[in-house]
């Protein structure tokens, strides 16, 4: 998961880009990073994983100039990664996920290719040097991105920065993203819309999947037209995205009051005095939930913003579940005595919703505690962005393998909402979880809420459906 930005202006671009880049954070915690194009190229990577972007890069850009710009949030890889091809130098970020990423790393070795970039912790080589060097083993950028695209499994989106403008490419499926704005001195392109209203962009284009444009001071040129098709992310609206972010022209917190609501029309069974969400994410569902109950939307958890991101993106478990302990803070006036309605974008693993969250509204005196899911039970790793990695990171993947005494193949008993299975199963994860109950968002509710047909959506880790092989 990581978030990308570009900007050509007519002056100095770089103030702009520093402030739409940061704009992204809360897509990645592991490094940032900008380049920009004047007389040369100036390119910066940080650490952010112990310190917030801004911070980070304050100094950094008194020190770029340039009219054009790229920068990134990622969640694994250094970037912008720097290439001086036989197309002229150039720099590059990416978005998604190559899943192939060592058979395609094995073939360019064997011609020779050579890579100095590694991941994080382990000896893969980096996925953006890699992108970059599919790129250029063809005879132009733009026969080299779509031969890219043909190579790869996964998702790719990209941005790369040269001397003619930044070429911007939306993945061929649609998963992640990429929209371009306008402003009266520049054009810019970015993975969330939240980046433009405060540098004073406007929506120009959201670009279809598989389109290529080339990006300059005098505007927009379309290199490649898009597919009809789009798969697009649905985690986007319940939980990655930012709540004033769009995407394919819906907002994101409009979805998850929208989710909350239909939450709430299936909760005819219980009695509850406040509704609620988990900071942040959950908010939104929280306010929908408010909403169609009637009830009272409080706060009985706030987060303590200050140098705490999302305890969901740091590959370190440790991490994870420290960020999850320190950044929520229980009142207990708000709490005590209280039947308590607490919304969640989703249940992954579950260790930080019981130990961090339900552990915290019991112990301050909660009467009841009813944990509403604002998707269905996530059963299959994210096979096209950064995120889960295994099946046995999932609740409900443990609670199947308790159920059944080991690993089964065949889930879709569990995944079918009205079966005698799925009860089991989410009855178990409420009981390890210590809940009164819980309940999950149907995920044609869901698809509902999100406002696009199914077929435009990936779905993939609820159901297992693949939208490139339909199974």
């Amino acid at each position: 998961m990581s978030g990308i930005f570009g900007v050509v202006s007519k002056g100095n671009c770089t103030e702009m880009l520093f402030y739409g880049t940061d704009y992204h954070t809360h897509l990645g915690t592991q490094y940032g990073g900008l380049a920009v194009l004047g007389d040369e190229f100036h390119r910066q990577i940080r650490d952010i994983s112990q310190s917030q972007f801004k911070s980070k890069f304050f100094g950094d850009i008194k020190n770029m100039e340039g009219n054009k710009g790229i920068g990134v949030i990622s969640a694994s890889n250094e970037q912008p990664i720097y290439v001086n091809s036989k197309f002229g130098p150039f720099c590059l970020v990416t978005n998604g996920l190559i899943e192939n990423l060592d058979e395609l790393s094995k073939q360019l070795l064997e011609k020779g290719v050579t890579f100095s970039e590694f991941s994080e912790g382990n000896s893969n080589v980096n996925e953006t040097e890699l992108i970059a060097k599919l790129i250029t083993q063809e005879d132009d950028l733009i026969g080299g991105i779509e031969k890219m695209f043909d190579a790869i499994k996964g998702s790719c989106s990209l941005l790369l920065l040269r001397n003619e403008g930044i070429i911007a490419a939306r993945d061929r499926w649609g998963y992640t993203p990429l929209v371009v704005g306008k402003n009266n001195d520049a054009w810019a392109v970015t993975s969330e819309t939240n980046a433009f209203p405060n540098i004073d962009f406007k929506i120009e284009k959201y670009l279809a999947p598989g389109e290529i444009v080339n990006i300059t001071e005098s505007g927009l040129e379309q290199y490649k037209g898009g597919f009809d098709r789009n798969q697009i992310c649905a985690f986007l609206w319940i939980y990655t995205g930012f709540p004033a972010s769009t995407y394919e022209g819906i907002n994101t917190e409009i979805v998850r009051e929208r989710s909350g609501k239909r939450l709430a029309e299936r909760d005819t069974d219980i009695e509850i005095d406040l509704a609620s969400g988990v900071p942040d994410s959950g908010v939104g569902h929280g306010l929908g939930y408010a909403m169609g109950s009637g009830k009272p939307f409080r706060r009985p958890l706030v987060k303590y913003t200050a140098g705490y991101g999302r305890s969901y993106t740091p590959p370190d478990q440790s991490i994870r579940d420290l960020i999850a302990k320190m950044k929520l803070i229980p009142i207990k006036e708000v709490i005590k005595e209280n039947r308590v309605v607490i919304c969640e974008d989703s249940i992954v693993r579950g260790t930080q919703l019981r130990n961090f969250t339900i552990t915290k509204l019991w112990e301050c005196g909660a009467k009841e505690v009813h944990v509403r899911v604002a998707c269905p039970p996530l059963m299959f790793p994210c096979i096209f962005n950064v995120s889960t990695r295994t099946t046995q990171e999932l609740a409900a993947r443990r609670a199947i393998m308790a159920l059944e005494g080991s690993e089964i193949e065949d889930v879709s008993e569990y995944i079918d909402h009205t079966s005698e299975k799925h009860q089991k199963m989410v009855e178990w994860i409420t009981n390890d979880l210590e809940a009164t109950t819980i309940r999950y968002q149907f995920l044609d509710d869901m698809v509902e809420a999100i406002g696009l047909p199914k077929e435009k959506l990936c779905t993939y880790c609820w159901d297992g459906k693949n939208p490139e092989t339909k199974t």
